[in-house]
C-alpha cells in the first residue's frame, strides 16, 4: 500500500505537465480555470496521502493492535508516519506565510494607493514611473486600476484605453482569486509552482482578449501591451498576487497571440481532445485519492487480522495485491 502512496504523492509531477498541455489547446478563459481546478485538485490529492500515511499507526490501534506490535511487525510505520506529520506540519507554516504576505502586499497596494486622484475605478498615482495594475477590493472598498502618471504619458490615447480595459478584465474577472488559489495550493507540492507559472500567461491572455474585444482593434491592443511592457520596468511575475500588471507575462508571446486571430471557443476535435484531457486529469487524481484512502484502511485491517490470527474477509484481496508487488508491511 505505500506504493500506491508513494504514487499519489509523485502523480502530482504527471498531472501538471497534462494540464500544462491541455491549458495550451484552450481559450485563455477554459485554460485558467482547467489550471486552478487541476492545482486544488493535485493539492488535495497531497494531502489526502500524507494525512493517510501519518494516521497509520492509529488506524492500526483501532484494528486492537497495540504500538509495539505495529512497530515490530512494521518498523517503518512510525518514521513514515512521522515524515508525513512533518511535511504537514510545514506546509501549514508555508501555507499561513504565503497567506499573510498576501494579505500585507494587498494592504501596501491599498496604502500606496491613497496618494492617487480618483476618476471613477481608474486611481491616477503621481510619478515618473511607468506602471498599472489591477488593486483587488479590500475591506469594503471596490477594486480600481491603478495606472501612473509616467505610464499615461507613455501611450497614446487609444492605448490608454486598451490598458485600462485589460485591467477592468482582471477586475471583472476575479482574477486575482484564481491566482491566489493556485499560488497558495503550490505550497503543498513544488510540482504545483509550475501551473502557478502557466496561470499567470493565461491570466494575461484572457485580459489582453478583452481588451481587444473592449476596444475593437486587436493590433491597437497588441501595440499597447507592446509600449506598456517597454515602458514600465521588467517585474517578472509581477509584485504578487494581488497586483495583476499588463505589464508582466511573456509579453511578444502575448503580442503574437493579438496580432492573430481571436481565439475561438473550443469545437470539434479541439474541443474534444481539452474536455477529454481535463476530465481525464480531474478522475484520475480523484479515483487515486479514493482509493489510497480506502486501500489504507483496508490493508491496515487486513494486516491486523493476520497478526492476531482473525480469520481474513474480503480484504484478502488487498494482501494478496501487496504480496503479488512485493511491498507488504512484513
Amino acid at each position: 500500500m505505500l506504493l500506491l502512496v508513494f504514487a499519489t504523492l509523485a502523480f502530482p509531477w504527471v498531472g501538471a505537465a497534462v494540464a500544462g498541455r491541455v491549458a495550451r489547446a484552450l481559450p485563455p478563459r477554459w485554460a485558467c480555470w482547467a489550471l486552478t481546478a487541476s492545482a486544488l485538485l493535485l493539492a488535495g490529492g497531497t494531502l489526502s496521502a500524507l494525512i493517510g500515511l501519518f494516521h497509520v499507526p492509529f488506524l492500526a490501534s483501532l484494528e486492537n493492535l497495540p504500538l509495539s506490535r505495529t512497530v515490530r511487525e512494521w518498523p517503518a510505520v512510525l518514521p513514515l508516519a512521522g515524515a508525513a506529520g512533518a511535511l504537514l506540519l510545514l506546509q501549514s507554516v508555508l501555507l499561513a506565510r504565503r497567506w499573510l504576505r498576501h494579505r500585507r502586499v494587498l494592504k501596501l497596494a491599498w496604502l500606496s494607493a491613497q496618494e492617487g486622484v480618483g476618476d471613477g475605478d481608474v486611481l491616477v498615482v503621481p510619478g515618473a514611473e511607468a506602471d498599472a495594475y489591477a488593486l483587488p477590493g479590500h475591506r469594503g472598498r471596490p477594486g480600481k486600476v491603478v495606472i501612473t502618471s509616467g505610464m499615461i504619458r507613455s501611450l497614446k490615447p487609444e492605448e490608454r484605453e486598451v490598458l485600462l480595459a485589460h485591467e477592468r478584465a482582471h477586475l471583472a474577472g476575479r482574477h486575482h482569486l484564481l491566482s491566489a488559489a493556485v499560488d497558495l495550493t503550490a505550497t503543498v507540492h513544488p510540482a504545483i509552482t509550475r501551473l502557478r507559472r502557466a496561470l499567470a500567461f493565461h491570466l494575461e491572455r484572457w485580459a489582453d482578449e478583452e481588451a481587444a474585444r473592449a476596444v475593437g482593434d486587436r493590433r491597437t491592443a497588441a501595440a499597447a501591451v507592446a509600449r506598456a511592457a517597454l515602458a514600465g520596468s521588467a517585474r517578472g511575475e509581477g509584485r504578487g498576487f494581488p497586483l495583476l500588471s499588463a505589464t508582466s507575462g511573456p509579453v511578444p508571446l502575448r503580442v503574437r497571440a493579438l496580432l492573430g486571430p481571436a481565439p475561438a471557443g473550443p469545437h470539434g476535435g479541439a474541443r474534444r481532445a481539452g474536455l477529454t484531457g481535463l476530465a481525464g486529469s480531474v478522475l484520475l487524481a480523484a479515483v487515486l485519492a479514493l482509493v489510497m484512502a480506502y486501500g489504507l484502511h483496508e490493508y491496515v485491517e487486513y494486516s491486523a487480522r493476520q497478526l492476531l490470527g482473525v480469520p481474513a474477509s474480503c480484504s484478502d484481496l488487498w494482501g494478496t495485491f501487496d504480496d503479488v508487488l512485493g511491498v507488504g508491511g512484513r
